[in-house]
């Protein structure tokens, strides 16, 4: 049985979304970006917003995954210490240029950790649970992203 997601988990998760969303919002709404950018600056608008806590997001989802490493087997944990500081090195190395390509790139980066959640919950590292949270707030983070790469 895979149990269900604890509440606070799923909670902080929800929470996590919201600049994503907020960056969908400042998009989409001119009065919206106005407010913002005028009482927050432009850091906190539009694409700028995704992509700078997008790259946040996926370094500290690598340490998410460092945490689950140390629970392997000592035979398989220098794997899963070297699949767990992948999505940090993405974010590092690819999340630069343009709001485009780096919209892109933080979404290539977020459907790659969610195949290295699958795969460590599949050896039984993580939670029961941990798809169930993963894969819903996946598609989210993904179609806000999208939004900023197509608008």
């Amino acid at each position: 049985m895979i149990g269900p997601v604890p509440r606070s988990a799923a909670l902080l998760t929800a929470a996590g979304v919201l600049p994503f969303l907020w960056g969908v919002l400042t998009l989409l709404s001119d009065s919206a970006y106005q407010l913002a950018f005028t009482n927050i600056g432009g850091r906190f608008v539009g694409p700028y917003v995704q992509l700078a806590y997008g790259t946040v997001i996926l370094a500290f989802m690598s340490g998410v995954l460092w945490g689950f490493a140390t629970k392997a087997d000592p035979r398989q944990a220098p794997v899963c210490y070297a699949l767990s500081v992948i999505p940090a090195l993405w974010a590092f190395f690819m999340a630069g240029g343009g709001p485009v390509s780096a919209g892109m790139n933080l979404i290539f980066g977020f459907l790659g950790l969610l195949a290295l959640d699958w795969q460590f919950w599949r050896w039984g590292l993580a939670p029961r649970w941990w798809m169930h949270l993963r894969l819903p707030v996946t598609a989210a983070v993904v179609a806000c992203l999208l939004v900023g790469v197509l608008v």
